[in-house]
């Protein structure tokens, strides 16, 4: 795990010196882009819980922010098929008109789990977007402690998007 962080702070050195040396040459848009290339957003769905409110929060999020958006969603069995969804298909249009990249990754399962896992391996995410706290626990064991221990060090910010609550 450590020669992991090692390694992406070498690369981010790197990419600091690189955009120096472009920006002493007068490059301005070539450095600034060598700072933006790994920002990243997470939105992570659970299938049949897509909310418009959240879909437009992470767009107009990675839009602002000059992110890619990687968009986790979540089915509840593995034989999911490959091609669009059309839960996202107008989404992913969205995206396309915006010029906003993006990419799609597929998991089963317990969609907390999922996401612990990918923000694992992918680093250059800055925060995670959901639509609800009940999503994150759809498909999940009840007691699964090393989860909750997990859970507690996720390694980035949390932005829960929720209709408002009426009493």
């Amino acid at each position: 795990m450590e020669s992991t962080k090692l390694k992406k702070m070498m690369k981010r050195i790197e990419d600091v010196m690189a955009a120096v040396s472009f920006a002493e040459e007068g490059d301005f848009e070539t450095a600034e882009s060598l700072f933006n290339r790994e920002r990243r957003v997470l939105l992570a769905l659970k299938e049949g819980r897509t909310d418009a409110k959240t879909l437009k929060y992470a767009l107009n999020t990675a839009l602002r922010i000059k992110a890619q958006l990687d968009i986790l969603f979540v089915s509840s069995t593995t034989g999911h098929d490959r091609g669009g969804d059309p839960e996202l298909q107008p989404f992913e249009t969205d995206l396309k008109a915006a010029e906003i990249p993006y990419r799609l990754i597929r998991g089963s399962g317990c969609l907390k789990q999922q996401i612990i896992d990918y923000t694992d391996r992918e680093h250059e995410v800055l925060f995670v977007v959901i639509e609800s706290p009940d999503s994150l626990d759809a498909g999940c064991r009840k007691k699964d402690t090393q989860l909750a221990e997990l859970w507690q060090k996720l390694r980035c910010p949390l932005v829960v998007v929720m209709d408002e609550v009426k009493a």
